[in-house]
């Protein structure tokens, strides 16, 4: 055996090599090269069998870095190399790459056939007609707030709340730039409304629980401050962020060190600074007191249409939601389900991957519970949650959604790469950054013709599945459009997969005919979000 572990052997050849080097340079210079090189290696293992914080470098001095190494670029390994195209984490490569060739107007063609197992459990598709309709223009609108003073005709296909802040300010530029060229709404995220906002695309103004740009020097929401920006033309709706579907009940902070002073004054805060987003609303508390909310914010905006954007955890609360909307007779205009699987710039790995409904069973209780208050015609739905192509619009309008908005899809417009370093300021796209040279390096007039080109090219290719479908919009689409495969032997439509409710079916005492409902709507209270009465004894003993 060696009078050393074989662990050690690198840096003991570096030790050798060292002690050669010098010996070889009393007479060829050149070998000061070799002792520069292998000086540096045994440094770099001292240091490693000296520090005491990391037991895999003092077991295996300069070896652990390979290990290291190997692992920092395992996500770029797994996504060019090893992953396969149509494996979705988040996105997969078949995914991304439609994207890109809809954005750069390029075919997005395939060859030879589906790379999809059909057979597989989970298998969705859209039922084709055999008498097929003829859509000559794929610019689809609906109208939010048909009873405002004024109404917004919004695309069926948006972009999704980004802040200035998580995205750079030349991404958000070019967002902003390529809603206005393809005439589609920009959610502006809980940041405010930042100078990179205002390039004449549409906004949907979200105010969260910070209450960026309408804030007062405490944090509180000031109806000034809110009227101001509310009431500019640019602003087609606000909306009430409850809460996000990949944090939901997470609040937030930005550190003083990233607080730069054009954030500072975007989002009315003071400058070195922490600014801290609260879990919850400090203006309302209650579900009746949200329905005064709105009401305040509908007015104070010229009555435009003013909605709430949630994430969809405890039945009963949105429950309490709706019958506030009920006994209060005003409701929001608009309400987006944001699912579970959405994406953040950053979230603890257990609210991102455990916490909040996923996007299928939320917009399905939000939608049947609308639909049985007798609310769905007064109240637009909107979702959002890992929507991309042509067929998860189509599958998110066959649940009840009246239109759809994207975040990550505009961001690979935009040319993310997927590299996930969104919360490390090293994006390397300039896209997820504040770093004023990697941001710079994006494109601005460039970019935002790419997020133009995506949603029209998405548009086209919805077009083309609903007129197969014999439909001419996406209003057409119901549950019965979409096929589940259960099994290897059974399928089965959205239409008979879902537990879908009848118009007033809750007014008319039927919700005892339907899960959920029976559990939860006759206890649920527009007073209060608190869970009934027995659900609450169970928190305060397991013995009930």
């Amino acid at each position: 055996m060696p009078p050393f572990p074989l662990r050690y052997g690198a840096y003991v050849i570096s030790l050798l090599g060292l002690a050669g080097s010098l010996l070889g340079a009393e007479e060829d210079p050149g070998w000061w090269w070799g002792v520069l090189g292998f000086g540096l290696l045994v440094a770099l293992g001292s240091h490693d069998i000296l520090q005491r914080r990391r037991t895999v470098s003092r077991n295996y001095p300069i070896l652990a870095h390979l290990r290291y190494n190997l692992e920092s670029f395992g996500p770029e390994l797994r996504q060019y190399i090893i992953q396969p195209d149509n494996e979705a984490v988040p996105f997969s490569r078949e995914q991304r790459r439609l994207v890109y060739q809809r954005a750069k107007d390029i075919s997005d063609k395939r060859p030879f056939g589906s790379l999809c197992d059909m057979r597989t459990p989970g298998y969705e598709w859209m039922s084709p007609s055999l008498s097929p309709a003829r859509i000559d223009d794929p610019d689809f609108r609906i109208t939010i707030g048909a009873g405002r003073a004024r109404p917004y005709r919004a695309s069926v296909f948006n972009i999704s709340a980004m802040s200035f802040g998580a995205l750079s300010a030349h991404a958000i530029s070019a967002l902003n730039q390529g809603a206005r060229l393809g005439g589609f709404y920009h959610d502006t995220g809980e940041g405010a409304i930042s100078p990179h906002h205002r390039h004449g695309g549409d906004l949907v103004w979200e105010i969260g629980s910070g209450y960026f740009g309408c804030r007062d020097e405490q944090g509180r929401f000031d109806p000034e401050r809110f009227r101001e920006q509310a009431t500019a033309d640019t602003v087609k709706m606000i909306e009430i962020k409850l809460s996000q579907g990949a944090k939901p009940g997470h609040g937030g902070i930005l550190p003083a060190a990233k607080v730069t002073a054009e954030i500072a004054s975007t989002r009315g805060v003071t400058m070195g600074q922490d600014v801290v987003s609260p879990a919850a609303h400090s203006a309302f508390s209650t579900p009746r007191e949200l329905i005064h909310f709105i009401r305040r914010l509908r007015e104070l905006s010229g009555d435009k249409p003013v909605g709430i954007k949630l994430a969809i955890g405890h039945a009963w609360e949105w429950f309490a939601l709706v019958k506030a909307m009920l006994e209060e007779d005003e409701a929001p205009d608009f309400v987006v389900v944001d699912g579970g699987e959405g994406g953040t710039g950053a979230a603890p790995l257990e609210l991102t991957n455990r916490l909040g409904m996923p996007l299928t069973e939320a917009l399905l209780l939000v939608h049947n519970t609308l639909v049985g208050a007798g609310l769905r015609e007064r109240v637009s739905l909107g979702a959002a949650g890992k929507v991309i192509s042509a067929f998860d619009l189509a599958r998110a309008m066959a649940l009840g959604a009246d239109w759809c908005n994207a975040a990550r899809g505009y961001m690979f417009a935009l040319g993310c790469i997927q590299a996930q370093n969104c919360h490390t300021d090293r994006c390397p796209s300039g896209v997820a950054t504040q770093d004023p040279l990697r941001g710079s390096r994006l494109d601005v007039e460039h970019k935002s013709r790419r997020v133009e080109r995506f949603h029209a090219n998405t548009l086209a290719a919805l077009a083309e599945m609903l007129a197969a479908a014999g439909l001419s919009h996406p209003r057409e689409l119901g549950p019965e459009h979409v096929m589940h495969r259960l099994s290897a032997h059974e399928v089965k439509s959205f239409d008979e997969l879902y537990d879908i409710l009848p118009p007033d079916e809750l007014l008319n005492g039927g919700a005892s005919r339907h899960p959920v409902f029976r559990d939860y709507w006759d206890l649920a209270d527009p007073d209060h979000f608190d869970p009934p009465d027995a659900l609450a004894r169970r928190r305060h003993s397991k013995l009930v």
